[in-house]
């Protein structure tokens, strides 16, 4: 079992910024890819970044390309998603999780985090 714990979360104005970790705990972090999805209200959870095990490899949604980062910090089991240009459209709850191989689908992830609510004000 992987335990996964989002926070950073918060309401911001466009064009602001904000850093999301997700802090893991149980299973050897480091055996694990690492990605962020997004919900907003109405719609289907969706793919935004993911990083492999050993932060080489990094994808991004098109949506966020040049505005998001993904990171990783294994030895804190800490993964993180650094939110710059921020837009009223990026507003949703922002879920980390983990997979035992690198992945972009959610039905590839094993384990969820509760989500963090992310709300940017125009």
């Amino acid at each position: 079992q992987v335990q996964l714990v989002e926070s950073g979360g918060g309401l911001v104005q466009a064009g602001g910024s904000l850093r999301l970790s997700c802090a893991a705990s149980g299973r050897t972090f480091s055996n694990f890819a690492m990605g962020w999805f997004r919900q907003a209200p109405g719609k289907e959870r969706e793919f935004v970044s993911a990083i492999s095990w050993s932060g080489a490899r990094t994808v991004y949604a098109d949506s966020v390309k040049g505005r998001l980062t993904i990171s990783r910090d294994n030895a804190k089991n800490t993964v993180y998603l650094q939110m710059n240009g921020l837009k009223p459209e990026d507003t949703a709850v922002y879920y980390c999780a983990a997979a035992l191989t690198d992945a972009t689908k959610p039905g590839e992830y094993n384990y969820w985090g509760q989500g963090t609510q992310v709300t940017v004000s125009s």
